[in-house]
């Protein structure tokens, strides 16, 4: 018999935005891997649990062990399907013994609450990664929303698109803590943005 892995998206970070099917299989599991802080909010008593740390191999081998004799629920912030440990399991296991369960990304929230759609728009992460410079030019109705890290902080961003050529009154969104409580959206232009705080885990959408 070959034993389940579910990988099932958490949404950004609430529980108001956690879809009820995903709910259910964390609820059912008996054995839960996810971040600290989703397996605080989701753990229960009797489930054997691991966190996901930078060990990205410890995290699989685990999993490797326990999908031997049980189903196991991978809890991945966001939707499993947008930089997720996804692409890494689908390394190390077959696609028939993945199921995966969506969940909404702060990307997609982020276009959410500044209420304007993204199916045109550019996405990318510098989350953890160089930029590909390239992919920062202007173009004149160019929309394109960003996952930031320490680094790559919406500051820097703002002062690497004006460098690509970007006017310096364009609009900016800096969206931080989306679906919490002290949840912030900025509204800045990019000149504004590199002269304020820096903000570094944070949905940057900038509109061309």
């Amino acid at each position: 018999m070959e034993y389940k892995i579910t990988v099932v998206g958490i949404g950004p970070g609430s529980k108001d935005y956690i879809l009820p099917i995903a709910l259910k299989k964390i609820n059912e599991a008996e054995v839960l891997v996810g971040g600290k802080r989703a397996l605080a909010d989701y753990a229960s008593e009797g489930q054997k649990t691991a966190p996901i740390t930078v060990d990205i191999q410890a995290v699989i081998a685990f999993i490797r062990t326990q999908s031997l004799e049980k189903d196991v629920v991978v809890m991945v912030s966001g939707d499993p399907g947008y930089y997720s440990l996804l692409p890494a399991l689908r390394n190390e296991f077959t696609s028939s013994r993945l199921e995966v369960i969506p969940g909404i990304s702060s990307m997609q929230m982020a276009f959410s609450r500044i209420g304007i759609p993204w199916q045109n728009a550019d996405l990318m992460s510098l989350h953890g990664r160089l930029p590909d410079y390239a992919s920062l030019a202007y173009e004149k109705g160019r929309i394109v929303g960003m996952l930031t890290d320490d680094e790559h902080n919406s500051q820097r961003i703002a002062m690497l698109l004006l460098d690509a050529g970007w006017p310096q009154n364009t609009p900016a969104y800096i969206c931080e803590h989306l679906s919490y409580p002290d949840e912030k959206i900025f509204a800045v232009s990019l000149l504004e943005a590199t002269a304020r705080d820096a903000v570094r885990h944070c949905i940057m959408v900038v509109m061309g």
